[in-house]
C-alpha cells in the first residue's frame, strides 16, 4: 500500500503535471514530488479533495492490495456494530469480482457469507426492537409475539420450521465429495443429533472414527449418549477424556454447557472455570460469557457484571484490543446489568 505511487499513477492517468496539480491545491510542485517519492504523505484533511480531484474513492487513493483489503473487510465485520450500506455494496462488488477472477479461491465467498450474516444479525436486532415496541403498545398482537421469537431465534414448536433436513442433505453430499473432512462430518453429526436422528448419527460416528483419532470422536459419543438420555454414561466418558487430555479447554467447557442445559448451574460454572484455568492465552472467552449468562439467570447481577468485566480484561491483556464492537457490546451489557441492581 503506497499512496504516493497511487497519486502518481492517477496524476499521469489524468494527464496533468506536478506543477498543474500543485497549482490546483495551492502548494509547490516539490510537495507533490515528495508525496510521489514517498518522503512525505498528504495531510489526512486533503484526502476528500484528492479523491474528488481524481474522481476516485478515498480507498482507491491507498491502492490496497487484495489481501490487505480482505483483512480490512474482516476487521470491519468484527469491529463495527452497524455496517455502512455504501461500504457493504462496495466491498461486495470487490469480493464478487475477486471470486470471479480466482475460481479456486473460496475466501471471497467466505467473507461474503460473513457479511450477509452480519447484516442478518442487524436486521434481527432491529426486528426484535420493533416487535417489542409493538407488544408494549398492544400486548395482544399475536403475530408480534411470533416475530419477536423469530427475531431472537427463540423456540418454535413447528418441526417443519426447525428441522435441519436441508442442511443434513448438504453435509451428506459434502462428505461424499470430501470423505476425509472431519469438520464436515462433525457438523453433520451435530445436525442429526439436534433432529433426534440418533441412529444415523451413530453410523456417522463410525465414519468419524476412521478419519479422526483425536479426542473428538469420544467427545461426540458422550454427546450422543447424553441426548439419548444416558447422562451419567456421558458424564463418565467426558470425565475420562478430561483426564486423558488435561490441556484441552474445550472438554471441560463442553461438560459445562451440557450441565447448564440440565439446569445444574453451579456445577456448570465450576467446569467453565476449569476450562479457563487450562486454556492458554490468548484464551477463548466462551466460558466467561457462559458464566455471566448463568449468573444473570440466577439473579446474581453483580456476579454477572464481574464476569463481563473479566471478559473485557481478557480482551485487553490477551487479545490486545479495547475498542470495536466486540468490546463495546460487552460494555453495553454491563450498563444493562447495572440497571438491574
Amino acid at each position: 500500500m503506497n499512496i504516493g505511487n497511487q497519486i502518481k499513477a492517477l496524476r499521469l492517468k489524468k494527464s496533468v503535471t506536478q506543477e498543474a496539480m500543485a497549482e490546483h491545491f495551492g502548494m509547490t510542485a516539490q510537495a507533490i514530488s515528495k508525496w510521489e517519492c514517498g518522503t512525505s504523505v498528504p495531510d489526512i484533511s486533503l484526502l476528500p479533495e484528492l479523491s474528488a480531484y481524481f474522481g476516485v474513492t478515498i480507498d482507491a487513493l491507498f491502492a490496497l492490495d487484495d489481501e490487505t483489503r480482505m483483512e480490512r473487510i474482516q476487521n470491519m465485520l468484527w469491529d463495527e456494530r452497524y455496517l455502512n450500506p455504501a461500504a457493504v455494496e462496495n466491498e461486495r462488488l470487490f469480493l464478487l469480482e475477486k471470486a470471479r477472477r480466482e475460481s479456486e479461491n473460496g475466501r471471497p465467498h467466505e467473507l461474503l457469507a460473513d457479511m450477509e450474516i452480519k447484516l442478518s444479525q442487524e436486521h434481527r436486532s432491529k426486528a426484535a426492537e420493533y416487535a417489542i415496541e409493538a407488544l408494549r403498545r398492544d400486548p395482544n398482537l399475536v403475530e408480534a409475539h411470533s416475530l419477536l421469537v423469530q427475531a431472537m431465534k427463540g423456540r418454535c414448536w413447528d418441526w417443519c420450521e426447525t428441522n435441519h433436513a436441508a442442511l443434513i442433505r448438504y453435509y451428506e453430499e459434502f462428505m461424499e465429495n470430501n470423505p476425509d473432512n472431519w469438520h464436515g462430518v462433525m457438523w453433520l453429526i451435530d445436525q442429526l443429533i439436534d433432529d433426534y436422528r440418533f441412529d444415523e448419527a451413530k453410523k456417522w460416528l463410525t465414519v468419524f472414527d476412521k478419519i479422526d483419532t483425536s479426542f473428538r470422536v469420544p467427545l461426540y459419543r458422550g454427546i450422543l449418549e447424553w441426548h439419548r438420555g444416558n447422562k451419567e454414561q456421558a458424564y463418565r466418558i467426558w470425565e475420562a477424556l478430561c483426564q486423558q487430555y488435561p490441556q484441552r479447554w474445550n472438554l471441560p467447557d463442553t461438560i459445562a454447557d451440557y450441565l447448564a442445559r440440565d439446569g445444574r448451574y453451579d456445577e456448570s460454572i465450576q467446569w467453565h472455570r476449569k476450562a479457563l484455568a487450562v486454556g492458554k492465552p490468548p484464551r477463548y472467552v466462551d466460558p466467561i460469557i457462559s458464566i455471566a449468562q448463568i449468573l444473570e439467570i440466577q439473579g446474581d447481577y453483580a456476579g454477572a457484571i464481574a464476569a463481563r468485566e473479566e471478559e473485557l480484561e481478557m480482551y485487553k491483556t490477551e487479545w490486545n484490543f479495547t475498542e470495536g464492537e466486540t468490546a463495546d457490546a460487552v460494555r453495553r451489557d454491563i450498563v444493562r446489568l447495572k440497571a438491574r441492581l
